[in-house]
């Protein structure tokens, strides 16, 4: 059996509102940074190879950069698998991380990806080609919205 290992992050990006809505006055939009791929066409999170010498959380920021032009420091609290075959012979190890940025421009790198976009946090569920990315995503926020609430709190 051959392993094959790849790092990157589900990007959440907050705005305020401009006017009261429902969740009340001002509430934070969160949106998710969703990524289709030429190979493959699926809809996932920005991610790629692990180069020699290389931490996880390096690859990341480095593939995330080289994905979509954006600088982001990852949580490396935050840290999800995902394990599945790539061909008979291959295994295929993903490791997730969560990160935010406030940066809203995206540059795709035309060579990998189809499309890059912000989406709200519910509209993701319906892009997402896999269950197990959805999964991954709600775990995500749910560890970005607390950390978000600790830092809010020793203010």
């Amino acid at each position: 059996m051959k392993y094959e290992k790849s790092c990157g992050a589900v990007i959440f990006r907050r705005t305020r509102a401009d006017a009261a809505s429902a969740e009340g006055p001002r509430a934070d939009v969160w949106n998710v940074l969703l990524i289709r791929h030429n190979k493959g066409r699926h809809v996932s999170f920005p991610k790629g190879h692990v180069e020699p010498g290389e931490t996880e959380s390096q690859t990341a920021e480095r593939e995330i950069l080289e994905e979509t032009g954006l600088r982001v420091r990852v949580d490396r609290r935050f840290r999800a698998e995902n394990r599945y075959n790539i061909r008979p012979d291959t295994q295929k190890l993903v490791v997730i991380f969560a990160a935010v940025t406030d940066q809203a421009e995206i540059t795709p790198q035309p060579e990998e990806i189809a499309e890059a976009l912000w989406v709200p946090i519910d509209e993701a569920d319906q892009r997402l080609t896999y269950e197990r990315d959805r999964r991954i995503m709600h775990d995500a926020f749910d560890h970005i919205r607390a950390q978000s609430g600790r830092r809010h709190h020793q203010r």
